[in-house]
């Protein structure tokens, strides 16, 4: 069984009865960090032995653990924050798990671009998770393509990168579109700013940007018929 187990995206308290069960009855845990999932476990004083599963090692290994899963194996797999498979490791190998037929459960938990748009106050009863944003090729089509959307979408960031970002949404939405910032959600210092993206861009241009970042914005507003 491979169970896939969303962690705390800052408070740690937010976390379920049912994946500290699970983190503490698998043979072994799959982590994105080993060093962050590290302190979580130690937290829960949980002894689950962890073996680091990440981006650069992903196509190298999945093979080797379905084997070990097919075996017998127990497995959980974290990431850093929130749920993997979202923007994070973790496609791969359940992907691989499902055609081989190792049975693969997804626990329901946090992830973190689903307080930020609810929290946004924008419509959120459709809309579309876009991730992140290339960062050279391919960026302005996904970016136009993104602004001509007639319901809300979502963005992960940088804080690196946030002031470019919602500068490139002002050319492409128009000064006016309607969204919203929300960094650091759950934890001390959370923010969930919604403003017109050049007011926003202002905002967090004026002070220093620390987090994980989520980017809501409207989507195209319907346009007036003559």
């Amino acid at each position: 069984m491979l169970y896939i187990v969303p962690t705390p995206i800052g408070n740690l308290e937010d976390i379920t009865l049912r994946a500290l069960r699970i983190l503490k009855e698998v043979s072994l845990v799959l982590a994105e960090d080993t060093r962050t999932s590290g302190k979580l476990l130690k937290h829960y004083e949980i002894r689950t032995p962890l073996r680091a599963f990440h981006a650069h090692n992903e196509h190298a290994v999945v093979e080797k653990l379905v084997a070990e899963l097919q075996a017998g194996t127990s497995m959980a797999l974290v990431s850093d924050a929130g749920t993997p498979g979202i923007s994070d490791p973790g496609f791969l190998l359940v992907r691989a798990c499902v055609q081989q037929g190792v049975r693969v459960e997804c626990l329901p938990g946090p992830t973190a671009f689903v307080p930020a748009l609810v929290a946004s106050g924008l419509p959120c009863d459709t809309f579309h998770f876009e991730g992140f944003l290339p960062h050279k090729k391919g960026r302005q089509t996904r970016l136009k393509y993104l602004a001509e959307l007639p319901h809300t979408f979502v963005l992960y960031e940088s804080p690196y990168r946030l002031i470019k970002c919602l500068g490139e949404l002002a050319e492409v939405c128009g000064a006016t579109r309607m969204a919203c910032v929300a960094r650091e959600l759950s934890k001390l210092h959370e923010e969930v700013k919604t403003a017109p993206l050049t007011e926003l861009q202002a905002h967090f241009s004026a002070k220093e940007v620390k987090g994980e970042i989520v980017v809501v914005v409207a989507g195209m507003p319907k346009r007036s018929v003559d």
